[in-house]
């Protein structure tokens, strides 16, 4: 649906950042690109991200299920290190969401960190110079897997980008009183949001 509401008509390749069902489970609609761009849609992630796809997309590539128009043709690649897509490097940035490693990403200025608590010593100088931030600020209380408001505001202030948005927040989030109380440079992200790099 955000795909037509914004006119999106054609998607490159995809990077995951983890295997869970808020992240990957918009699969089966990759059909419409594969038949549009006349192709397999590379998909970039991490092993376990992978092997997460791979099982709950089993039918996908079970050679016994008949093929045709009903599956998404996927090609994966596991991600070991930088790599380029066309004239962008790609930098995977690990992350820590709880006690699982997951990847955000950084292409030129913008970095891409959701579904984060933590940022591990290796992936700070992975940051610098970014100027375009999305990260991951699910609400003002704790949590165990995700940056609290003011844990992301600190990351953030650490990173330094010229412009922050916060994203994955949860309801308890009202926007526009929330969007005030924010340092300048940071407000939370919104459905529609068109970030240019």
């Amino acid at each position: 649906m955000q795909a037509l509401a914004h006119q999106i008509e054609r998607v490159d390749a995809i990077l995951f950042t983890h295997g869970h069902a808020d992240h990957i489970l918009g699969m089966d609609d990759i059909r419409r690109f594969n038949a549009i761009q006349r192709g397999a849609m590379p998909c970039y992630g991490d092993e376990r991200t992978l092997h997460d796809i791979r099982r709950m997309f089993g039918y996908v590539f079970d050679p016994a299920t008949p093929r045709g128009g009903g599956l998404p043709d996927l090609e994966l690649f596991r991600i070991l290190g930088p790599f380029s897509l066309g004239r962008t490097e790609v930098v995977p940035v690990p992350l820590c969401h709880g006690g699982r490693a997951v990847l955000g990403f950084r292409l030129g200025g913008f970095a891409y960190l959701t579904d984060c608590n933590y940022i591990p010593d290796e992936s700070w100088p992975l940051l610098t110079g970014v100027e375009l931030l999305v990260l991951d600020a699910l609400r003002e209380k704790g949590h165990s897997t995700h940056f609290s408001i003011s844990e992301a505001c600190a990351a953030a202030r650490r990173i330094g980008a010229a412009c922050t948005y916060f994203t994955h927040m949860c309801h308890d989030l009202q926007h526009a009183p929330t969007c005030e109380r924010l340092p300048d440079g940071i407000t939370l992200a919104y459905d529609g949001l068109t970030l240019v790099c």
